[in-house]
């Protein structure tokens, strides 16, 4: 009926983090993709819990027999599929005292550490990425998340619907629309199906060749709605399209949305991070007219998930879309503006301590490092970009302005499209069993693309190597 005493906690403590080391350590040597079929696991684990106390010992021994073998292990070198992502050694170690706190930072009261720390936090990564001054920030747990919470605030700033107080249903609205390039991320459109827009309030606007959104095609969705007698609210700008990395223009979209009076978001979910890299702060132009703006450290930025840094320059209007403070959650401190309580600016009440991993790895790195192994991650990428175009039997899919590679196999002779997105297919699979790496797929213009996406701390120029041999060979395995 008791936790562990000290002594026990803390040896079972170095006995963890003796556990994590070898794990990282170890992460080169293992398959990507776990080997199992579904429900393996499952069917190995007690369908009940336990009646009385077991050991930590044979818990930790349970990881690794049988939780390893099941894993899908993000932090290897070869992960490359999705948007690979690092939790580095001080972002996991911020995680661990974080925990070790247990801190619930809704009210100031309640952690003046974990509350004034997201302060400083967000907007040292504010510095970071040369945003303006001034930028109300807090940390959710993903984009999903923050560009709901945006997108709610782009709504409450539509005061005159009162929709606040009214609801969206059983009254004489106008349809209200929000415009996003075909490319954003699916989060945009599921936070209309949760605000009450429906999928038709989502516009999703056509792409040039770049896959950027059209602001032309934008300016004439915006005037059929109006002349239809719809309400435009807002805009999600995508600096890093989750398929091609593409970069919307965002300062030419917001000059349509000042002309409109609409709300910007701009989605910098993954790309946000690049703009640490001097040469690389054109990703944010125009990011600065955003009413806000979502980057997530937990992408490109080496902290665990999850950590989604939410910016906005309206915090009054993102505050009045969500708070709601019963009297068991009044305090003293409520009229301090230094006393934010963040439970105000969102979905969510209790709230974790996620500023503590996100502070240590900034301090670990600083700018300097930070911006060092983002370098490289796009200098592989440029590299792959280089090798794809000099090989005969691929090609590049979309631009390669960051660190994810749009391509595929295109051999001599084949121009079939249904036969070139079948091989594809094969060839990605082909890759994904041998087990050093993990890519994943996607569509452009209809087309099956392989995505190759560098982001890992511990890839280097042997992982670059390596995983362009296994789709040559994968691919000379499937013609020869």
């Amino acid at each position: 009926m008791h936790d562990m005493d000290i002594d026990e906690f803390r040896r079972a403590a170095h006995q963890t983090v003796d556990w994590m080391a070898a794990y990282l350590g170890s992460l080169g040597d293992r398959p990507v993709l776990p080997r199992v079929a579904p429900g393996a696991l499952r069917g190995s684990l007690p369908p009940a819990p336990p009646e009385s106390h077991e050991d930590f010992d044979a818990v930790l021994t349970d990881v690794d027999r049988l939780l390893i073998p099941a894993s899908t292990h993000w932090q290897a070198p070869g992960f490359m599929a999705y948007f690979a992502s690092t939790a580095s050694a001080p972002g996991i170690l911020g995680e661990m005292l974080a925990a070790t706190l247990n801190a619930n930072a809704m009210l100031w009261r309640t952690s003046p550490a974990a509350t004034e720390l997201e302060q400083v936090a967000v907007d040292w990564l504010r510095q970071l990425l040369g945003l303006p001054d001034g930028l109300f920030g807090l940390i959710n747990d993903t984009a999903s998340t923050s560009t709901l919470c945006a997108l709610a605030a782009a709504r409450q700033a539509q005061s005159d619907l009162r929709i606040r107080e009214h609801g969206m249903t059983g009254r004489d609205l106008p349809r209200l629309r929000y415009y996003t390039s075909s490319e954003a991320h699916s989060s945009v459109e599921k936070a209309g199906i949760v605000l009450g827009f429906g999928q038709e309030g989502c516009r999703r606007i056509p792409v040039d060749n770049a896959f950027r959104m059209d602001v032309t095609a934008l300016r004439a969705a915006i005037e059929t709605d109006i002349a239809a007698g719809h309400r435009p609210v807002a805009v999600v700008a995508t600096v890093g399209t989750t398929s091609s990395t593409s970069v919307d223009p965002v300062a030419t979209i917001a000059a349509v949305c000042a002309q409109h009076r609409l709300w910007l978001h701009v989605d910098a979910a993954y790309a946000g991070s690049a703009a640490l890299v001097p040469e690389l702060r054109w990703v944010l132009d125009g990011a600065e007219l955003a009413d806000s703006v979502v980057v997530n450290p937990h992408k490109w930025l080496f902290t665990p998930v999850d950590c989604s840094v939410l910016w906005t320059r309206q915090p009054d209007v993102l505050r009045d879309a969500f708070s709601i403070v019963p009297e068991y959650l009044t305090s003293a401190q409520d009229a301090d503006p230094a006393a934010p309580s963040f439970m105000d600016y969102g979905v969510a009440l209790g709230r974790r301590f996620r500023a503590l991993k996100l502070w240590m790895v900034m301090r670990h790195f600083g700018a300097d490092g930070l911006a060092a192994a983002l370098r490289e991650h796009r200098a592989f990428a440029a590299t792959l970009a280089t090798r794809v175009d000099e090989c005969e039997d691929f090609e590049l899919m979309a631009p390669v302005p960051l660190s994810v590679v749009c391509l595929r196999a295109h051999p001599p002779g084949i121009d079939d499209e249904s036969h070139l997105d079948a091989l594809n297919a094969r060839v990605l699979e082909a890759v994904n069993a041998r087990g050093r790496f993990f890519l994943s797929h996607t569509r452009l213009r209809g087309r099956y693309v392989i995505r190759v996406a560098f982001g890992s701390l511990r890839a280097t120029h042997e992982h670059l190597d390596g995983v362009w041999d296994e789709l040559r060979a994968a691919l000379l395995a499937e013609t020869s």
